[in-house]
């Protein structure tokens, strides 16, 4: 996989990150995959659950050392990201896809048998208009979804901020080598050009990992049903156990109570 040249190994002799231009808290470094030691870290790991306002103080991350925060899970049967199954040497490169045709692929293998229908295409851009219903900053949205999250919001056991050496947020899945998704798509690269496409449509941003869950902020969320329903294919073939371990499998139901107007959406691979 094509890659940013990787700081994360400055932090080995200088762990608060001063050279970086950084002030980091407690943490360590993590290059444990599934294959074995990976021959450089893949990401950087609190030590201390994350609370409200951690998001805000790991922003110059961003702009100093090309690296992008992210929550993760570091609690449950999984335990945290050493544990998880890593694979950074089975990702392609996000830029290599493109995200029509990675969920026509999908939508034909997994959604077309459900609903009987072809893939639809990609949905519309949310318009931007001007006035109190203008999509907010996305990293805006971003930081308050993960104050919430990390201030009770239940998803993930024992959240922790990371660091990522990536391109952008969209890419974080596939920078880590995270193999969620395995069951449905073994390149999670693939699904992250898919993210690279709902970043530039909908104003995402990857916020927080599980072990095979994924949340992203959506800063401009689906205003009406038809654009919501549009989308909810889009997640069909993105992640079918959305809608099909849901209590009502149609797409129309969980475009009204999952895509409509939502500033986040959660998927969940079994």
């Amino acid at each position: 996989m094509a890659t940013l040249p990787n700081p994360l190994p400055k932090l080995m002799s200088d762990p608060t990150g001063a050279a970086l231009g950084l002030r980091l808290p407690p943490g360590r470094l993590v290059d444990a995959t599934q294959q074995g030691t990976w021959h450089e870290p893949l990401l950087w790991l609190a030590d201390a659950p994350a609370a409200p306002g951690d998001w805000a103080e790991l922003a110059p991350a961003r702009r100093s050392a090309g690296l992008l925060p992210v929550v993760v899970g570091a609690g449950g049967g999984q335990g945290g990201p050493e544990h998880w199954e890593l694979a950074p040497d089975a990702m392609s490169y996000p830029g290599d896809h493109d995200a029509d045709e990675v969920l026509a692929d999908l939508w034909e293998e997994y959604a077309a048998g459900e609903t009987g229908q072809e893939w639809p295409g990609l949905a519309e851009a949310t318009a931007a208009e001007p006035g109190p219903d203008s999509p907010q900053d996305p990293d805006a949205v971003a930081m308050t979804l993960v104050d919430e999250l990390v201030d009770g919001g239940g998803l993930l056991e024992e959240p922790r901020l990371a660091l990522v050496p990536a391109r952008r947020s969209a890419d974080i899945p596939a920078a880590i080598g995270w193999s969620g998704p395995v069951n449905h798509e073994g390149d999670t690269a693939r699904l992250c050009a898919v993210l690279r496409s709902w970043e530039d449509r909908f104003g995402v941003r990857v916020v927080a990992l599980g072990f095979d869950h994924l949340l992203v902020s959506v800063a401009a969320p689906p205003v009406t049903l038809a654009e919501a329903e549009a989308v909810a294919a889009e997640h069909f073939a993105f992640c079918p156990d959305n809608i099909l371990q849901s209590g009502d499998p149609a797409v129309r139901a969980y475009a009204e109570t999952r895509v409509l107007g939502q500033p986040a959406w959660h998927f969940w691979w079994d």
